[in-house]
C-alpha cells in the first residue's frame, strides 16, 4: 500500500489470478514481459501455488527475472489486499481472471478491467465484462505483445470504459440498498424457506 501511494492517480494496473487459476513459468515470463513492456507500473499479486511445474526437488523455480520487480515498474507480492488495491486511487485497471468476486469488487471499486479467463464461469464474466456492460476488454492470447497491447487498450481508453463502469458501479450499489433488488431478492429467499419449514412442521404434527 505504501508503494501504491507513492504512484500517480490512474497509472497502475493491479495483477491477480485468484486463488484458483494455474500457470505455467513460460506464461508468467510472458505476462512479466507483457506488462514491463507496457510502460505501465503494476502490483502483481502472484501465490506460492500459481505456477503449475516444479523441477526435480519439488521446488517451484521463478524466473531470476522475476526478483527484480521492485526495481522496475512492477511490485510483486505473493497476497494483497485486493479491495484496499482496487479502491486506491493509484490503481487506473485490473487484470483479472474474471472471477465473480473479483468483478464484483472491480466494479464496486469502479475500476476497468482486462479479463484473461480460465475455468468454469470466467468465459462468460469476461463476456460480460467486455460486450454486455463494456467496462473493459478480454486477453485473447498469452504472449508478450497481446498482453502488452492490450494493457496499453485498456489504460489509453480509460476514461471511455469508466463511463460505463460509473453506470454500472452505480447499479451494483443500488441493488444492494435497503430497497434494491437484491435486497428484495435475499429476503424473498429467506421467506420461502421460512414457508417451507412451516409446510413440514404442519405436515409433521399432522402425523402424529
Amino acid at each position: 500500500m505504501a508503494w501504491l501511494d507513492s504512484q500517480p492517480s490512474r497509472s497502475v494496473l493491479y495483477v491477480s489470478f485468484g486463488s484458483l487459476v494455474k500457470t505455467s513459468l513460460a506464461q508468467l515470463l510472458e505476462f512479466w514481459n507483457g506488462l514491463v513492456d507496457s510502460g505501465y507500473s503494476f502490483p502483481w499479486a502472484i501465490r506460492p501455488d500459481m505456477v503449475d511445474e516444479e523441477n526435480d526437488n519439488g521446488v517451484i523455480s521463478f524466473p531470476k527475472v522475476l526478483e527484480i520487480g521492485p526495481k522496475e515498474r512492477g511490485y510483486i507480492v505473493d497476497w494483497a489486499p485486493q479491495e484496499r488495491v482496487l479502491a486506491h486511487d493509484a490503481v487506473g485497471g485490473f487484470l483479472t481472471h474474471g472471477g465473480w468476486n473479483s468483478i464484483l469488487e472491480s466494479i464496486l471499486a469502479e475500476g476497468p478491467m482486462i479479463g484473461w479467463p480460465n475455468l468454469g464461469d470466467q468465459r462468460v464474466n469476461v463476456v460480460c465484462i467486455r460486450n454486455v456492460w463494456r467496462i473493459g476488454v478480454e486477453l485473447e492470447a498469452c504472449d508478450r505483445w497481446t498482453i502488452q497491447r492490450t494493457i496499453k487498450t485498456l489504460m489509453e481508453r480509460r476514461v471511455e470504459f469508466q463511463r460505463s463502469m460509473d453506470r454500472i458501479a452505480k447499479w451494483a450499489r443500488d441493488s444492494i440498498d435497503k430497497n434494491g433488488s437484491s435486497c428484495h431478492n435475499l429476503e424473498m429467499f429467506v421467506d420461502d424457506l421460512k414457508k417451507i419449514k412451516a409446510k413440514r412442521l404442519a405436515a409433521l404434527c399432522r402425523a402424529a
